[in-house]
């Protein structure tokens, strides 16, 4: 399997592109086109600065005090706060719940870890789950995602479906759906996939971030990841001790609460529509002739993969 980071690139350019297309704007009437070269430097910056976040790329990342995840081959990992950080470069809210995150040498799909300290959530409702009142359930969460999307200028998503139903397994005390969302301005799909690892004291919060072709290919890729994961001693779900907090709600609220939070997650995709819907055809084409420029700097940068992560 290789991943394609060109959205990432095209993302990167397009920020690069309004950034600078504002800054050397002398009015409305008379826009200034950046050129290649200042694209390319602007891009650059921010390839920079995303290097600078802290990363490790062997041994395990430990996810706060609560948990720890190998490093798989050909991917990197950040703590907390090289996520925030991250998240909001792409205009992502930050939740101040992140404890890390693993993302595939180059900016590929992203595996984002954030803690609920919600207290221990039983698993009694695991034959309740019904797959048509959670995504209503969703549905209208999304509402409350668009409302914050449209105070923030970003565009609004709608939930197509689902990809993966939800499903709980018993053995690993794992909670997993996957969702495909629309972006409502230039009908860009994303897919956010879910993962809820229960714990003792709360739930670990995986969302993998990545684009519909690549699905089936990181989804098996994320179970393997997944295996990878563990609460560390005191954390674990099996630990659980008469007198510790135990979470107001169930399985099903795991799933039903995460409409507007998932929506907003993805804002990545989102934003790249809206960029090239306001720069304009012209600028694009200008973004588009150093996109081989942009392949570059992150062979440069990250190294050239051609094996697939783990392998």
């Amino acid at each position: 399997m290789k991943h394609s980071f060109i959205p990432h690139a095209l993302l990167l350019a397009c920020l690069a592109v309004a950034s600078i297309t504002q800054a050397q704007q002398p009015s409305p009437a008379a826009p200034k086109q950046p050129t290649p070269e200042e694209i390319k430097q602007r891009i650059q910056q921010r390839i920079d600065a995303i290097e600078k976040l802290g990363w490790t790329r062997e041994g395990k990342g430990l996810l706060g005090d609560k948990a720890e995840i190998v490093i798989p081959k050909g991917y990197r990992f950040t703590a907390g706060d090289g996520t925030r950080k991250l998240m909001e470069m792409y205009a992502n809210p930050a939740t101040n719940r992140e404890l890390g995150m693993l993302t595939v040498e180059g900016l590929g799909p992203w595996i984002i870890f954030e803690f609920d300290e919600s207290g221990y959530v039983k698993d009694d409702e695991k034959d309740q789950i019904n797959a048509d009142e959670m995504m209503e359930s969703l549905r209208e969460g999304q509402k409350q995602g668009n409302e914050y999307r449209r105070q923030h200028g970003l565009p609004e998503l709608e939930i197509i479906g689902w990809v993966v139903p939800p499903r709980y397994n018993e053995k690993t005390h794992n909670l997993e759906w996957g969702t495909r969302l629309k972006s409502l301005d230039n009908n860009g799909v994303s897919i956010n996939y879910n993962t809820r690892l229960l714990g003792r004291k709360g739930v670990m919060e995986v969302t993998l971030v990545c684009e519909p072709e690549e699905m089936q290919q990181m989804i098996a890729e994320q179970e393997k990841i997944l295996a990878g994961f563990g609460y560390i001693e005191g954390e674990r779900y099996a630990e659980f001790r008469e007198g510790d907090k135990v979470a107001k709600y169930g399985l099903t609220a795991l799933i039903a609460g995460t409409g507007a939070f998932a929506a907003a997650k993805m804002g990545l995709f989102g934003k790249l529509g809206a960029l090239i819907a306001k720069l304009g055809k012209g600028i694009i084409l200008v973004v588009i002739g150093v996109l081989a420029a942009i392949k570059k700097f992150f062979a440069k940068l990250f190294g050239a993969r051609q094996q697939p992560p783990g392998q």
